[in-house]
């Protein structure tokens, strides 16, 4: 269990650090429905399926799903407060407070799901 969590994270930090180096994907995922953010959500749920399906088969195609659909909605509303209130790296400190926000939010996830496919 503990391994299948900490895997989760490693896959974390691969798919929302180095895979989503393209704008393509960045930039758009405040715009609900782009393509650019279900791809970077696609990109973690096949993430999680990899991690997980070694621990629990099948049933992983299940919490990789979960994952797109929370992952998915998590980056969409930081995106929207982020350009509600012009939070950029550069002109304010809540926008680090609002990524770690949304860093600590998809740790809960990882959580949630490692919770579930081990216990239920």
């Amino acid at each position: 269990m503990f391994e299948a969590l900490f895997l989760l994270f490693v896959k974390h930090f691969i798919c929302d650090f180095p895979l989503q180096a393209n704008p393509w994907m960045y930039r758009n995922k405040g715009i609900y429905m782009h393509p650019g953010g279900i791809a970077h959500a696609g990109v973690h749920a096949l993430g999680t399926l990899l991690v997980l399906a070694p621990f629990i088969g099948s049933a992983s195609m299940l919490y990789a799903a979960v994952d797109m659909l929370v992952h998915y909605h998590i980056d969409w509303a930081k995106m929207k407060v982020s350009k509600r209130y012009n939070l950029q790296p550069n002109n304010s400190e809540r926008f680090w407070i609002l990524l770690g926000f949304d860093q600590l939010l998809h740790h809960v996830t990882y959580f949630g799901i490692v919770y579930f496919a081990f216990n239920v």
